[in-house]
């Protein structure tokens, strides 16, 4: 517990909780804002990983008999002339995801026959090209480059009108002082783990969009409920110095925030670590991205609030100093 003289009663003090979360928040705005930059640097110069969802390919999914190894299922490939494939072995060893880029040809009808004939293909290569181990094609999927693009474009616009509901529900639920916090920290996640797969150039497909999307709805509640205890303090220690009723507020919610995040984060551990595939990507961003909702709920919406704070009341001390002068 740290005590401080009591801005309304000197003879008393004010308990602003045992951690000065915001004493340190000096020291971590300043990594949260080389990652961003890092991960814009990444995202100007390379871009994005998309997979198949967004630029076209094929997908198979496919399952051997006996267990082999990766290494194997590349040869078949390519055997068949399709050197640039990305294979991904499930833990049993005889499952495989298979990824590979879109064929272009001169028309869009070209391209659908090259693809349909790189489906018949491979399909009869994974069943005969290892001997005494026949491949079981479990699925394919196949997506043409303008199919693609459009799906692109389309998953893009969703992501903005959700952000932008998002951004109109802060309006409406918070004043002015707390609403720039909220939107900066929303703002913020959603950088941050875009600047994460851009730097680690994990591919980025529906699922990933749909995953930043949940958990910048987990953050967004963490966040609200912060600032509902600091509007609730604000109200019950009136006078007292604002940095000291957010470090309070921030303390009180502690225990909640690292519960609810801690069970969580059990929970999309153990998909991540014991599954495979489209599960193993969505929950790679939940787990990254419910830290960094709660890092974020911490030290960027209620640093951002102090601050806004101080300029208001600079602003009021200000326009009182102008008041007294037209007075005199």
């Amino acid at each position: 517990m740290a005590l401080v003289t009591s801005d309304v009663n000197p003879n008393r003090k004010f308990d602003t909780g045992r951690i000065d979360f915001l004493g340190k928040a000096k020291y971590l705005v300043p990594l949260s804002i080389i990652t961003i930059v890092v991960g814009l640097f990444n995202l100007y110069y390379k871009g994005l990983n998309y997979g198949i969802d967004f630029v076209g390919g094929t997908q198979f999914q496919i399952e051997y008999a006996q267990p082999l190894d990766a290494s194997a299922v590349r040869k078949v490939l390519d055997d068949n002339g399709y050197q640039k494939a990305l294979v991904q072995s499930f833990s049993d060893k005889k499952s495989f995801l298979i990824r590979m880029q879109a064929l272009h040809g001169t028309t869009d009808k070209e391209s659908d026959e090259m693809q349909n004939a790189l489906v018949k293909k491979l399909t009869a290569a994974f069943k005969n090209d290892v001997p005494g181990n026949p491949a079981e094609i479990r699925s394919v999927a196949s997506v043409g480059p303008q199919v693609g693009a459009e799906l692109k474009r389309n998953s893009l616009l969703a992501t903005f009108y959700s952000l932008l509901m998002i951004l109109i529900y802060i309006g409406l639920r918070f004043d002015y002082k707390y609403a720039p916090g909220a939107v900066f920290c929303t703002i913020h996640d959603a950088v941050v783990t875009i600047s994460i797969y851009a730097i680690f150039k994990r591919e980025v497909n529906m699922e990933t969009l749909a995953s930043i999307l949940t958990l910048l709805g987990y953050s967004m509640n963490d966040t609200i409920i912060t600032f509902d205890r600091i509007r609730e303090n604000e109200r019950i220690f009136r006078g007292e110095n604002f940095y000291n009723i957010v470090n309070r507020s921030v303390n009180d919610m502690l225990g909640r925030t690292l519960l609810t995040a801690f069970t969580t984060e059990l929970a999309v551990a153990g998909l991540y670590f014991f599954s495979d595939g489209v599960i193993k990507e969505i929950t790679f961003t939940l787990l990254v991205g419910i830290v960094i909702g709660t890092y974020s709920s911490i030290y960027i919406a209620a640093p951002v609030v102090i601050w806004l704070d101080r300029l208001e009341r600079r602003r009021a001390e200000t326009r009182m100093q102008a008041a007294k002068t037209v007075k005199a």
